[in-house]
Protein backbone atom coordinates (compact mmCIF):
# COMPACT_ATOMS: atom_id res chain seq x y z
CA UNK A 1 0.00 0.00 0.00
CA UNK A 2 2.76 2.27 -0.48
CA UNK A 3 1.72 3.27 -3.88
CA UNK A 4 -1.25 5.03 -2.01
CA UNK A 5 0.63 8.54 -1.34
CA UNK A 6 2.08 8.49 -4.59
CA UNK A 7 -1.36 8.14 -6.09
CA UNK A 8 -2.68 10.64 -4.48
CA UNK A 9 0.00 13.50 -4.96
CA UNK A 10 -0.02 12.57 -8.33
CA UNK A 11 -4.06 13.28 -8.86
CA UNK A 12 -3.21 16.52 -6.60
CA UNK A 13 -0.66 17.61 -9.13
CA UNK A 14 -2.51 16.50 -12.30
CA UNK A 15 -5.99 18.16 -10.64
CA UNK A 16 -3.92 21.61 -10.47
CA UNK A 17 -2.82 21.56 -13.55
CA UNK A 18 -6.49 21.37 -15.14
CA UNK A 19 -6.26 17.76 -15.75
CA UNK A 20 -10.43 16.80 -15.54
CA UNK A 21 -11.08 13.70 -12.49
CA UNK A 22 -13.09 12.03 -15.76
CA UNK A 23 -9.94 12.13 -18.12
CA UNK A 24 -8.03 10.40 -15.64
CA UNK A 25 -10.94 8.36 -14.38
CA UNK A 26 -11.16 6.89 -18.40
CA UNK A 27 -7.52 6.40 -18.60
CA UNK A 28 -7.35 3.98 -15.41
CA UNK A 29 -10.11 2.44 -16.44
CA UNK A 30 -12.54 3.50 -13.41
CA UNK A 31 -15.96 5.50 -13.45
CA UNK A 32 -15.59 8.74 -12.90
CA UNK A 33 -17.62 8.43 -8.85
CA UNK A 34 -15.25 5.65 -8.21
CA UNK A 35 -12.26 7.45 -8.92
CA UNK A 36 -13.46 10.79 -7.12
CA UNK A 37 -14.41 8.60 -4.21
CA UNK A 38 -10.74 7.29 -3.81
CA UNK A 39 -9.38 10.68 -3.99
CA UNK A 40 -12.04 12.74 -1.95
CA UNK A 41 -12.69 10.26 0.84
CA UNK A 42 -11.07 6.89 1.06
CA UNK A 43 -7.06 8.40 0.67
CA UNK A 44 -8.11 11.26 3.25
CA UNK A 45 -9.36 9.20 5.53
CA UNK A 46 -6.29 6.21 5.04
CA UNK A 47 -3.80 8.90 5.91
CA UNK A 48 -5.54 10.22 8.78
CA UNK A 49 -6.09 6.28 10.41
CA UNK A 50 -2.22 5.93 9.58
CA UNK A 51 -1.29 9.43 11.51
CA UNK A 52 -3.71 7.83 14.60
CA UNK A 53 -1.04 4.49 14.60
CA UNK A 54 -3.25 2.27 12.92
CA UNK A 55 -1.90 -0.77 11.11
CA UNK A 56 -2.25 -0.16 6.91
CA UNK A 57 -5.02 -3.14 7.26
CA UNK A 58 -7.07 -1.58 9.53
CA UNK A 59 -6.40 2.13 8.28
CA UNK A 60 -7.49 1.31 4.87
CA UNK A 61 -10.49 -0.95 6.45
CA UNK A 62 -11.81 2.13 8.16
CA UNK A 63 -11.45 4.12 5.44
CA UNK A 64 -13.77 2.44 3.03
CA UNK A 65 -16.46 2.17 5.75
CA UNK A 66 -16.94 5.65 4.33
CA UNK A 67 -17.87 4.93 0.74
CA UNK A 68 -20.36 2.32 -1.10
CA UNK A 69 -19.13 2.63 -4.54
CA UNK A 70 -15.45 0.95 -3.61
CA UNK A 71 -14.18 -2.10 -2.46
CA UNK A 72 -11.13 -2.62 -1.40
CA UNK A 73 -10.70 -5.89 -3.74
CA UNK A 74 -11.43 -3.77 -6.61
CA UNK A 75 -8.29 -1.38 -5.37
CA UNK A 76 -6.06 -2.92 -4.41
CA UNK A 77 -6.22 -4.92 -7.37
CA UNK A 78 -5.91 -1.93 -9.54
CA UNK A 79 -3.34 0.57 -7.56
CA UNK A 80 -0.49 -0.50 -10.53
CA UNK A 81 -2.52 -0.26 -13.57
CA UNK A 82 -4.12 3.32 -11.93
CA UNK A 83 -0.36 4.21 -11.18
CA UNK A 84 0.88 3.41 -14.51
CA UNK A 85 -1.72 5.77 -16.11
CA UNK A 86 -1.53 8.52 -13.97
CA UNK A 87 2.62 8.89 -13.89
CA UNK A 88 1.80 8.22 -18.19
CA UNK A 89 -0.88 11.13 -18.57
CA UNK A 90 0.50 14.31 -19.52
CA UNK A 91 -1.10 17.87 -18.99
CA UNK A 92 -0.91 20.77 -21.26
CA UNK A 93 -0.58 24.07 -19.57
CA UNK A 94 -3.51 26.20 -20.21
CA UNK A 95 -3.10 28.98 -23.01
CA UNK A 96 -3.67 32.23 -21.53
CA UNK A 97 -5.33 34.89 -24.05
CA UNK A 98 -3.24 38.16 -23.85
CA UNK A 99 -6.21 40.30 -22.85
CA UNK A 100 -7.03 38.06 -19.80
CA UNK A 101 -7.34 39.87 -16.63
CA UNK A 102 -8.36 39.00 -13.37
CA UNK A 103 -11.56 40.54 -12.40
CA UNK A 104 -11.09 41.09 -8.74
CA UNK A 105 -8.11 43.95 -10.30
CA UNK A 106 -10.55 45.41 -12.97
CA UNK A 107 -12.93 45.82 -10.15
CA UNK A 108 -10.45 47.61 -8.00
CA UNK A 109 -8.79 49.62 -10.92
CA UNK A 110 -12.57 50.92 -11.33
CA UNK A 111 -12.44 51.45 -7.85
CA UNK A 112 -9.76 53.60 -7.81
CA UNK A 113 -11.57 56.07 -10.59
CA UNK A 114 -14.98 56.55 -8.80
CA UNK A 115 -13.01 56.97 -5.50
CA UNK A 116 -11.41 60.00 -6.99
CA UNK A 117 -14.63 61.31 -7.43
CA UNK A 118 -16.31 60.87 -3.87
CA UNK A 119 -13.26 61.51 -1.75
CA UNK A 120 -13.15 65.30 -1.82
CA UNK A 121 -15.33 66.06 1.19
CA UNK A 122 -12.45 63.51 3.13
CA UNK A 123 -9.16 65.39 1.65
CA UNK A 124 -6.69 66.95 3.88
CA UNK A 125 -4.01 66.14 6.65
CA UNK A 126 -5.54 64.04 9.77
CA UNK A 127 -3.82 63.71 13.13
CA UNK A 128 -4.26 59.76 14.02
CA UNK A 129 -4.54 58.16 17.29
CA UNK A 130 -4.14 54.67 18.65
CA UNK A 131 -2.31 52.40 21.05
CA UNK A 132 1.65 51.44 20.21
CA UNK A 133 2.33 48.23 19.28
CA UNK A 134 5.72 48.47 22.07
CA UNK A 135 3.69 49.99 25.07
CA UNK A 136 0.95 51.61 26.45
CA UNK A 137 1.35 54.71 25.17
CA UNK A 138 -0.97 56.65 22.71
CA UNK A 139 0.72 56.71 19.63
CA UNK A 140 0.17 60.21 17.33
CA UNK A 141 0.44 59.94 13.65
CA UNK A 142 -0.20 62.25 10.42
CA UNK A 143 -1.99 61.10 7.53
CA UNK A 144 -2.49 62.88 4.62
CA UNK A 145 -5.36 62.40 2.48
CA UNK A 146 -5.60 63.87 -1.05
CA UNK A 147 -5.83 63.45 -5.20
CA UNK A 148 -2.85 62.52 -6.62
CA UNK A 149 -0.43 64.94 -8.72
CA UNK A 150 -1.84 62.85 -12.41
CA UNK A 151 -5.18 62.79 -11.14
CA UNK A 152 -5.41 59.23 -11.24
CA UNK A 153 -5.98 58.29 -7.95
CA UNK A 154 -6.08 59.27 -4.39
CA UNK A 155 -2.94 59.44 -3.00
CA UNK A 156 -2.83 58.79 1.25
CA UNK A 157 0.46 59.42 3.22
CA UNK A 158 1.96 58.49 6.72
CA UNK A 159 4.31 59.83 8.58
CA UNK A 160 4.62 57.27 11.58
CA UNK A 161 6.28 57.63 15.13
CA UNK A 162 9.61 56.47 14.59
CA UNK A 163 10.10 58.90 11.25
CA UNK A 164 9.41 56.55 8.16
CA UNK A 165 6.60 58.58 5.49
CA UNK A 166 4.91 55.34 3.77
CA UNK A 167 2.34 56.24 0.51
CA UNK A 168 -0.59 54.03 -0.51
CA UNK A 169 -3.95 54.68 -2.24
CA UNK A 170 -7.54 54.57 -0.98
CA UNK A 171 -10.56 53.29 -1.94
CA UNK A 172 -14.44 53.73 -1.10
CA UNK A 173 -17.30 51.44 -0.71
CA UNK A 174 -19.62 53.73 -1.88
CA UNK A 175 -20.18 56.62 0.42
CA UNK A 176 -19.88 53.95 4.02
CA UNK A 177 -16.20 53.37 4.46
CA UNK A 178 -12.77 54.78 3.24
CA UNK A 179 -10.09 52.18 3.00
CA UNK A 180 -6.26 53.29 3.30
CA UNK A 181 -3.61 50.96 2.07
CA UNK A 182 -0.21 50.82 2.59
CA UNK A 183 2.82 48.54 2.03
CA UNK A 184 5.14 49.02 5.27
CA UNK A 185 8.26 47.69 3.87
CA UNK A 186 10.22 48.67 0.37
CA UNK A 187 9.81 46.25 -2.76
CA UNK A 188 9.81 43.33 -3.50
CA UNK A 189 8.85 42.56 0.66
CA UNK A 190 5.18 42.81 0.87
CA UNK A 191 4.05 43.82 4.28
CA UNK A 192 0.63 45.32 3.62
CA UNK A 193 -1.40 47.15 6.50
CA UNK A 194 -4.57 48.62 6.01
CA UNK A 195 -7.26 51.19 7.71
CA UNK A 196 -10.73 50.92 7.17
CA UNK A 197 -12.41 53.81 8.38
CA UNK A 198 -16.49 54.45 8.91
CA UNK A 199 -17.72 57.47 7.09
CA UNK A 200 -20.30 59.40 8.97
CA UNK A 201 -23.11 61.17 7.41
CA UNK A 202 -21.98 64.44 7.07
CA UNK A 203 -20.25 66.90 5.31
CA UNK A 204 -16.30 67.63 5.88
CA UNK A 205 -16.59 65.20 9.37
CA UNK A 206 -14.42 66.76 12.00
CA UNK A 207 -12.64 63.28 13.07
CA UNK A 208 -13.69 59.64 11.13
CA UNK A 209 -13.05 56.24 13.44
CA UNK A 210 -11.63 53.10 12.44
CA UNK A 211 -9.84 50.22 12.33
CA UNK A 212 -6.09 49.29 11.71
CA UNK A 213 -4.84 45.68 10.48
CA UNK A 214 -1.20 45.29 10.44
CA UNK A 215 1.36 43.10 11.93
CA UNK A 216 3.54 43.15 14.99
CA UNK A 217 6.78 43.24 16.00
CA UNK A 218 6.24 38.90 15.47
CA UNK A 219 4.55 39.33 12.28
CA UNK A 220 1.11 38.12 13.73
CA UNK A 221 -2.20 40.44 12.61
CA UNK A 222 -3.44 42.51 14.79
CA UNK A 223 -6.68 45.14 14.25
CA UNK A 224 -6.69 48.17 16.97
CA UNK A 225 -9.38 50.71 16.81
CA UNK A 226 -7.95 54.42 15.75
CA UNK A 227 -9.58 57.66 15.43
CA UNK A 228 -8.57 60.30 12.88
CA UNK A 229 -9.05 63.80 13.78
CA UNK A 230 -8.66 66.80 11.01
CA UNK A 231 -6.00 68.82 11.40
CA UNK A 232 -6.17 70.81 8.23
CA UNK A 233 -7.93 71.17 4.83
CA UNK A 234 -4.76 71.77 3.06
CA UNK A 235 -3.71 68.86 0.86
CA UNK A 236 -0.20 70.22 0.46
CA UNK A 237 2.63 67.58 0.56
CA UNK A 238 5.16 69.86 1.85
CA UNK A 239 2.75 71.16 4.93
CA UNK A 240 2.06 67.31 5.43
CA UNK A 241 5.90 66.00 5.52
CA UNK A 242 6.56 68.93 8.12
CA UNK A 243 4.47 66.95 10.47
CA UNK A 244 5.89 64.15 12.61
CA UNK A 245 4.64 61.19 14.60
CA UNK A 246 5.43 60.65 18.00
CA UNK A 247 5.04 58.43 20.86
CA UNK A 248 3.23 60.07 24.39
CA UNK A 249 2.53 57.95 27.47
CA UNK A 250 -0.41 58.57 29.60
CA UNK A 251 0.76 61.13 32.51
CA UNK A 252 2.05 63.45 29.61
CA UNK A 253 -1.22 63.60 27.92
CA UNK A 254 -3.47 66.70 27.43
CA UNK A 255 -7.38 66.86 28.23
CA UNK A 256 -8.24 66.05 24.85
CA UNK A 257 -5.35 63.42 24.55
CA UNK A 258 -6.43 61.69 27.47
CA UNK A 259 -10.05 61.49 25.97
CA UNK A 260 -8.40 59.99 22.70
CA UNK A 261 -6.34 57.70 24.77
CA UNK A 262 -9.49 56.10 26.68
CA UNK A 263 -11.03 55.63 23.29
CA UNK A 264 -8.19 53.38 21.78
CA UNK A 265 -6.02 52.46 23.99
CA UNK A 266 -8.49 50.11 26.19
CA UNK A 267 -7.66 46.18 26.73
CA UNK A 268 -10.76 45.47 24.09
CA UNK A 269 -9.20 48.22 21.67
CA UNK A 270 -6.86 45.91 20.09
CA UNK A 271 -7.49 42.06 18.65
CA UNK A 272 -4.23 40.28 18.92
CA UNK A 273 -3.03 36.59 16.78
CA UNK A 274 -0.55 34.28 17.64
CA UNK A 275 0.63 30.90 16.15
CA UNK A 276 1.00 28.57 19.26
CA UNK A 277 3.87 26.23 18.55
CA UNK A 278 2.24 22.44 18.80
CA UNK A 279 3.54 19.20 16.47
CA UNK A 280 -0.48 18.42 16.47
CA UNK A 281 -2.99 21.32 15.80
CA UNK A 282 -6.49 20.76 17.94
CA UNK A 283 -8.73 22.55 19.71
CA UNK A 284 -6.87 22.92 22.46
CA UNK A 285 -4.37 24.88 20.24
CA UNK A 286 -7.45 27.57 20.30
CA UNK A 287 -8.15 27.48 24.20
CA UNK A 288 -3.74 28.31 24.78
CA UNK A 289 -4.47 31.26 22.57
CA UNK A 290 -6.89 32.74 23.99
CA UNK A 291 -5.53 32.19 27.49
CA UNK A 292 -1.90 33.85 26.75
CA UNK A 293 -3.60 36.40 24.80
CA UNK A 294 -5.93 37.20 27.90
CA UNK A 295 -2.70 38.15 29.79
Amino acid sequence: MEELKGIYDRMTFLRQKGVKMKDMAERAGFSPSVLSAIYSTVLPAYFKNREKGMGEEEALNNALVWVNNVSKKKLLGSLARLKDSLFSTDYQAKAVPEDARCPFLVQLENNVQETMGRVFNFSGIYISYSISSGSRSLKIEPYLIAPAENGNYVEVGHNNAYGVTHWGTALMNGFNHLYLMFNENPSPQLSLFYICLKLPMYDRPPFLRGLYMCFDYNYNPVARRILFVKYSDSIARDEFLKLKGELKALEVLDEKEKAYYDYTCQAEDIIRMCNIPSPRMTEDDLRVEKKILSL
